[in-house]
């Protein structure tokens, strides 16, 4: 993943608290992340772990995959509560969300170790926020995130609200994750 200016698309909402066991449950961390195919299986799990509870609209739960054999969903930004992605520092948990199709998690903080696996695989963008949009946004609302002007937008509804910017973070993002950032600075052989 190259990192985008502009990030476009439709919003699913989830609490507090989720934790990288409800982003890939267990089970599915057989799965071999450098084989292609099995790659894409994990965008087939993601989110499979999260209690109906937690997730989309207020009238009930919204499934993440329209059925269970999408390997992408429908949706490309999560939003999150605070703590995204706690629990255990397993790396697999952005791999599925970015085989699943997500661009951008917004949330209101992150756990570190889920921060960092996301922006060192360069697989999704990890914005935080100052408001609580998990509150504000539903599932399936339109937005636009704006990572210069440190913006999202709702086109669902024409709401606005502030981003905090990605600040350091966005030299490794550019490059697609920390490996290739370091290779470009001769840090590691190319």
């Amino acid at each position: 993943m190259k990192l985008e200016r502009i990030i476009q698309g439709r919003a699913y909402v989830l609490g507090d608290n989720v934790d990288t066991d409800q982003i890939i449950p267990a089970q599915h961390l057989t799965l071999n992340p450098a084989i292609p195919e099995e790659y894409r299986q994990f965008g087939r799990h993601a989110l499979s772990g999260v209690p109906p509870a937690q997730g989309g609209l207020p009238k009930g739960h919204v499934p993440f995959h329209a059925n269970d054999t999408d390997l992408v969903s429908g949706y490309q930004i999560l939003v999150g509560g605070r703590n995204f992605g706690c629990g255990s520092s397993r790396e697999h948990a952005p791999i599925a969300l970015d085989a699943a199709g997500i661009k951008a998690v917004v949330a209101e903080f992150y756990a570190r170790i889920f921060f960092r696996n996301s922006v060192n695989g360069g697989y999704i963008v990890p914005v935080e926020t100052g408001e609580r949009l998990c509150e504000k946004v539903c599932t399936g609302d339109e937005l636009r995130l704006d990572l210069e002007a440190c913006t999202a937008e709702n086109l669902t509804t024409g709401e606005k609200y502030n981003l905090r910017p990605l600040g350091e973070v966005v030299p490794i993002l550019e490059a697609g994750g920390l490996f290739p950032f370091a290779r470009a600075q001769g840090m590691l052989p190319s």
